[in-house]
């Protein structure tokens, strides 16, 4: 008798935790390669080295969905969006997000330029608005802000016609939700804890 009071106690605590657990959400993170701004939809790739915030690897497919907050206390800066998710200028190399295949292209590239520890005021930066995209010198000019860097190179004549927001970065978001397509919290980390560090 005394087993069976003790084996129903242990039940019982076993579903009080888990009906205690299911409360709990979950977070995601990403790059932000789309943001719908009229529909409140932002759509990331997500980081699959989350483990180690200094060094993302946004690379995990399909591409997600989320509607942002609806309480607007509950969300940051509003998100910028871009489809380069990885320059190495070492290498020679960027990663981009291809929509119209829904995939990942490695696009080689000559490195022309390559300006470091970018401030926020830095003179360098001339006013201008990045990516700087020149399709008659075949040329173009990134910013990357969480390394403070500035990187002009030359890529494959055929990527020179894509738009402008192919060799943007986009902003890192991290949100929280119960339900996978809403957002309860949304922050944005490039405006937030880069926010200091950027240009």
């Amino acid at each position: 008798m005394r087993s069976r009071i003790c084996f129903l106690l242990a039940a019982a605590l076993v579903s009080l935790l888990a009906a205690g657990c299911s409360g709990f959400g979950r977070v995601e993170q990403g790059q932000v390669i789309a943001y719908d701004r009229s529909a409140g939809v932002v759509t990331l790739i997500r980081d699959s080295n989350y483990r180690d915030p200094a060094h993302p690897r946004f690379d995990v497919l399909p591409p997600v969905s989320v509607r942002v907050p609806r309480d607007p206390k509950e969300m940051g800066p509003e998100p910028e969006a871009g489809r380069l998710l990885a320059l190495d200028w070492k290498a020679g190399r960027a990663v981009i997000f291809d929509p119209a295949s829904e995939s990942l292209k490695q696009v080689p590239l000559t490195v022309l330029e390559v300006l470091t520890n970018v401030a926020r005021d830095d003179a360098r930066l001339g006013g201008r608005r990045f990516p700087v995209l020149d399709r008659q010198s075949g040329t173009v000019t990134v910013l990357l802000p969480r390394w403070r860097v500035i990187v002009t190179f030359r890529p494959p004549e055929e990527y020179l016609g894509l738009p402008e927001d192919t060799w943007k970065v986009g902003d890192e978001v991290r949100y929280y939700y119960k339900d996978p397509e809403q957002a309860l919290r949304m922050m944005n980390v490039s405006k937030t804890e880069l926010g200091g560090k950027s240009a």
